[in-house]
């Protein structure tokens, strides 16, 4: 039985000129008059040292975590623990590079540890049944502590200056073709998930498991494997924004994956505005942490206090989101 997802009514006339328009594309418009905004009220925001910190340092580790969650929420679940599978691969990637181990084993030891998250989660979810939010909420608080006991109580795990390996300082601040590495590595997370989910027979089920679960479950899929992978590539992912992390700051923070959490979750869904049908996407979810990574700058620059900044930045998740929500429900998919 082939999969086919819902099309979503359409509409005559202007309501279609304007959902089919100037409301599906909120969030490019929401992007473009950010930007402005910015350029407008801070002079150094244009500067193409800002921009390439913007790319490097507000983009890039969201980005990658926001690409993981994107494949838990097209799954129709979520992962509250793609913190936890960074600073696990993160622990693992320091405490074996402290050792002595080369950078390239203690990568994928890093990768290693991340992928255990998502197994994890993928046991309880595809093994026991529990749900993707209780799962990974556990995974969660499982993970916080366990990262208490590694550290005596979440002490940080620091790499001495004179003894980080060439390989380890290039990982955080080198250069692939002219891109920053953290860059480089992010493009090419961005561009194979993008291939995932339009080229692969895998991305195409995950999306229907999403859309659909009982048409998958009807057509003879072995859906619990499915997902079972995707948490498992989501732990994956999210590993490699660990290991780029610590090569950055040269340290291990226990629990400071965790600071991407809410970030990647609104990033996804502010990309799923992109979709008639509200459904997660690759591209979308590049323009939400993109976005996100633009206003985080812009704020900092404009000298807001930190708890205004968050206001800001709540205000317009919620604003892309509830144009969004007018878009679908005016086209009569909602």
């Amino acid at each position: 039985m082939s999969l086919q997802t819902p099309t979503p009514a359409t509409t005559t006339g202007l309501p279609r000129l304007i959902t089919g328009g100037l409301l599906r594309y909120g969030l490019i418009l929401a992007l473009i008059a950010v930007f402005a905004a910015f350029s407008a009220a801070t002079p150094t925001f244009l500067t193409l040292a800002n921009l390439q910190s913007i790319l490097v340092n507000n983009f890039t580790l969201l980005v990658i975590v926001s690409i993981a969650m994107t494949f838990a929420v097209a799954s129709g679940g979520i992962d509250l623990s793609v913190g936890t599978a960074m600073d696990f691969a993160s622990f693992a990637f320091v405490s074996l590079v402290l050792a002595g181990q080369p950078v390239a084993i203690a990568a994928i030891a890093g990768l290693a540890a991340g992928a255990f998250v998502g197994a994890f989660n993928a046991f309880l979810i595809s093994g026991i049944g529990v749900s993707p939010f209780l799962a990974t909420l556990g995974t969660l608080f499982i993970g916080r502590s366990v990262q208490q006991l590694l550290t005596n109580g979440g002490n940080p795990v620091y790499l001495p200056p004179n003894g980080v390996p060439e390989a380890f300082r290039f990982l955080g601040h080198g250069a692939i073709g002219g891109f920053p590495t953290p860059l480089a590595i992010a493009i090419v997370v961005i561009a194979a998930a993008a291939v995932v989910f339009a080229r692969t027979r895998f991305g195409r089920v995950i999306l229907s498991i999403g859309i659909q679960p009982g048409v998958v479950r009807y057509s003879g899929i072995a859906a619990p494997a499915h997902v079972a992978v995707t948490f498992i590539l989501v732990g994956l992912i999210a590993a490699i924004a660990g290991l780029i992390l610590t090569a950055t700051v040269t340290t291990y923070i226990p629990s400071s994956g965790n600071a991407f959490l809410l970030n990647a979750i609104g990033a996804t869904f502010i990309g799923t505005t992109l979709s008639p049908l509200g459904r997660p996407n690759v591209a979308g979810t590049v323009l939400g942490a993109l976005l996100l990574g633009i206003v985080a700058n812009g704020l900092l620059l404009t000298d807001l206090n930190f708890y205004w900044q968050q206001v800001g930045t709540g205000t317009l998740i919620f604003a892309v989101l509830a144009l969004s929500f007018i878009n679908r429900k005016a086209a009569g998919s909602v």
